[in-house]
């Protein structure tokens, strides 16, 4: 009897600071009896969500059943920064050009068809602009070789017949409040998601149709004849097929093994930001901004019914085990206030009040783990950092190809070569964490 079993569960460090801004949301059900569906979708991310949607799109008469192992939102779709992008951004290059012209005009392509289906689902549950704002986003710059850095990429964009705007110091002031940047390069088609509100409105809008479960870990899944039974902490579900859609966590299935990067980036937020700490700021009151040199830090001002707030993205490390600990989270902080006083001078009585941990999964080629793993058994894993696009395309994807047996955005995936082995332990270890330290230092000011 074919069997997988889980070496380990999801454990996430920190308070998701997006849950936590949003009012206290109604609790989806845990599996708690035995039950059958046609499909069961192994993980509440943006691929199981939108795997999920999408089957529902494609076949309504599906009986469909969606297993989340946390609650919904504070697992790492809820940890995610809020960048949606349409344009390449290729983290392992200097200026986020990809591997060429019609590699990158492919993947624009594609990003923009998970665009499309996000801004559907936003439409339909009602989410307002705070929420999901296709507002573009700035890369900034601060140092003459992140300045080199935006006129490369622009230059690459142009051959590419892409919109986007440099602008010079003054002009990122006005708009940042920040005196930090020395020239910005916007794109107009990047989308600003309220993470968790986006991944709560979606979820609770397929549980209308759809068993949607949280707190219910998947513990293994085995072959039952032409099926599989998924086995959870309290019940079962008898099933005809499975999709994986949690990520780094399918090497905990035994799939991918030692394939798979998993890195941990590092959030904080501010508390809400006083009438006269924002008089104080200037700038406008909603603005986003990725670092010229993709190892550097991201920032966020955003404004709304949650008060005006400041996120500050940066630090990262290799962890095998999935998960990071309270004191990398701590000393991640540390970094955060520093980077937070260099571009805020003027804010040096705001707070952290909300700082979390949140994984993410990478190949070393940029290849997904995507596709048939055994028979009825589906992956849309490893979103090599880009978890609200790729996620969406590979949970869309995923759905194709087991409803209709292929797609489009199925077949980019399944075309790509398989992620190649890593390096024993430690030397993975010591390896990677030497090569992200080494990034960061070089993306100095950036």
């Amino acid at each position: 009897m074919t069997a997988y079993t889980a070496k380990r569960l999801p454990r996430q460090t920190g308070t998701a600071g997006w849950n936590a801004i949003l009012p206290l949301q109604q609790a989806l059900p845990e599996l708690t009896e035995d039950h059958t569906a046609d499909v069961t979708i192994i993980g509440g991310g943006f691929a199981g969500l939108s795997a999920a949607r999408r089957l529902e799109q494609l076949d309504p008469t599906l009986k469909i059943t969606l297993l989340e192992a946390g609650q919904f939102a504070e697992s790492s779709a809820g940890r995610n920064s809020g960048f949606m992008i349409d344009l390449p951004h290729d983290l392992a290059s200097d200026n986020y050009a990809g591997a060429g012209f019609d590699a990158d005009r492919a993947a624009i392509t594609l990003n923009r068809q998970a665009i499309a289906f996000a801004s559907d689902v936003a439409a339909e549950c009602d989410l307002p602009q705070e929420m999901f704002d296709p507002c573009g986003k700035f890369n900034a710059a601060a140092t003459r070789s992140g300045d080199r850095h935006n006129r490369d990429f622009a230059a690459h964009l142009d051959r590419l017949g892409e919109p986007h705007t440099l602008y010079d110091r003054q002009q990122m002031q006005e708009i940042t409040g920040s005196p930090h940047y020395t020239s910005g390069l916007f794109a107009p088609g990047t989308v600003m998601i309220q993470p968790a509100a986006f991944v709560r409105a979606l979820s609770s809008r397929l549980a209308q149709n759809i068993g949607v479960y949280e707190n219910s870990p998947v513990i293994g899944f085995e072959r039952q004849g032409n099926g599989w039974v998924v086995k959870t902490t309290k019940a079962k579900v008898t099933t005809g097929r499975i999709i994986l859609a949690n990520n780094g966590h399918l090497e905990s299935f035994g799939f991918y093994q030692r394939r798979l990067m998993h890195i941990c980036l590092y959030a904080s937020m501010t508390e809400p930001l006083t009438p006269v700490q924002i008089k104080t700021l200037g700038g406008q009151p909603r603005w986003s901004v990725t670092p010229a040199n993709p190892m550097g830090t991201s920032v966020r001002r955003i404004s709304g019914s949650y008060g005006d707030r400041i996120l500050i993205r940066t630090c990262s490390s290799f962890h095998p085990t999935i998960e990071t600990s309270p004191m990398r989270l701590r000393n991640a902080g540390w970094v955060h206030d520093r980077k937070f006083r260099e571009r805020f001078p003027h804010l040096a009585d705001v707070r952290m009040e909300h700082r979390w941990a949140g994984m993410l999964c990478l190949s070393r080629n940029g290849s997904a783990a995507f596709g048939e793993l055994d028979d009825g058994v589906f992956s849309a894993c490893c979103q090599n950092g880009l978890g609200i696009a790729r996620g969406t395309l590979q949970g869309m994807g995923i759905a194709e190809l087991l409803a209709q047996g292929g797609s489009q955005i199925a077949d980019h995936f399944l075309a790509q070569p398989m992620p190649p082995r890593l390096p024993p332990e430690p030397f993975a270890s010591l390896g990677a964490n030497s090569y992200l330290i080494w990034k960061e230092w070089r993306s100095g000011k950036e």
